[in-house]
């Protein structure tokens, strides 16, 4: 058994869902020592960095995929430890569920990093230290909550869609196809609370052209385009797969 097959492990079964859901379903810090180029000569300094880049091929994809992830699990943590007072119990089980598989999406990518080596122990650190701003989000208020949610959904299904024709190894290909299918239950259910009946809207099952019918893919470079508006550093990906 391969490297990358010995990560891919069943996710643990998740506690019982409301109807939609119900069938949806660390790391060590390195340290970096410079080499003295003289007794006398000061080190010269590291330059601030201007964007945060993405390693190359299938390394890169799934480091993108796992910024995703906690992007979104870093939200449903921030919502329910403060939930906004409008929120009812029912649409916060249906929080709860969907952050319970994002935790899990996250650790499985995190895993599937670290046990096939795909990034340096430092990269490593940088991907789980990375910073997301919620501030642009009213979080507030049921409304403000929900339709962050479903920015936040609609992205990520739309990346995992148009990410899972770019990978090499078929490995990662079943893997992030089962991630999908969980994704796209998570922006259907956040739609349907937030407007009953705009699961399938347009803007998410384009009814025209080539893909009529089928989820919107969205490829790397327009996903980091939004994910960056969350962000401090810009996050680059000139070296992912394209075709």
């Amino acid at each position: 058994m391969s490297d990358a097959q010995s990560a891919f492990r069943p996710q643990p079964e998740v506690p019982p869902r409301r109807t939609f859901l119900r069938q949806a379903g660390a790391f060590t810090a390195a340290s970096l020592l410079l080499a003295a180029c003289g007794d006398d000569d000061d080190p010269e300094p590291t330059p601030a960095p201007t964007s945060f880049e993405l390693p190359t091929g299938d390394a890169g994809l799934v480091s993108y995929l796992f910024l995703l992830e906690r992007f979104s699990a870093d939200f449903y943590q921030r919502v329910l430890a403060t939930p906004a007072p409008d929120l009812s119990a029912a649409d916060l089980a249906v929080l709860r569920d969907i952050y319970r598989h994002e935790l899990m999406h996250r650790d499985l990518l995190a895993s599937v990093i670290k046990e096939n080596s795909l990034v340096s122990d430092l990269g490593v650190s940088s991907l789980v230290a990375f910073e997301f701003n919620y501030g642009t989000f009213a979080l507030t208020s049921r409304q403000g909550v929900l339709a962050a949610a479903r920015t936040i959904e609609d992205l990520g299904a739309a990346a995992l869609c148009g990410a899972v024709q770019l990978f090499s190894s078929a490995v990662y290909i079943q893997l992030v196809t089962r991630l999908t299918a969980t994704e796209s239950r998570h922006s259907a259910a956040v739609r349907d609370l937030l407007q009953p009946g705009s699961f399938a809207a347009a803007e998410v099952v384009p009814n025209t052209g080539a893909d009529a019918g089928f989820g919107l893919a969205l490829a790397p470079a327009a996903v980091l385009t939004e994910l960056s508006k969350y962000t401090a550093l810009p996050i680059t990906g000139n070296g992912l797969p394209t075709t």
